[in-house]
């Protein structure tokens, strides 16, 4: 019981900062300083990690490598808009 405890929290504590990241980068439509690369990363650890805690049959893991994944993809979507915003528009006269 205690071990899951820990685990839930740890989880909920990684989320949480990660999540506060993703809410910045919306807020201010500025993904300055942030690595497209960094998404695609987690979007692809997370995944991986998602199939192994499965197979391990953790689901602390499961869940909290889903939920990763979900902000990644959110992370992704939001460094994309942002960045589609801050190109100069080409004016066609």
């Amino acid at each position: 019981m205690l071990t899951e405890i820990i685990g839930w929290t740890a989880a909920t504590i990684l989320l949480a900062t990660l999540a506060r990241q993703v809410y910045t980068q919306w807020r201010d439509h500025n993904s300055q300083g942030i690595s497209r690369w960094l998404f695609v990363g987690q979007c692809a650890a997370s995944a991986l990690f998602v199939v192994y805690s499965w197979l391990l049959g953790s689901w602390v893991f499961v869940v909290t490598n889903a939920l990763l994944l979900v902000t990644a993809i959110t992370g992704e979507a939001i460094y994309l808009r942002n960045r589609r915003r801050k190109r100069p528009r080409s004016s066609s006269s």
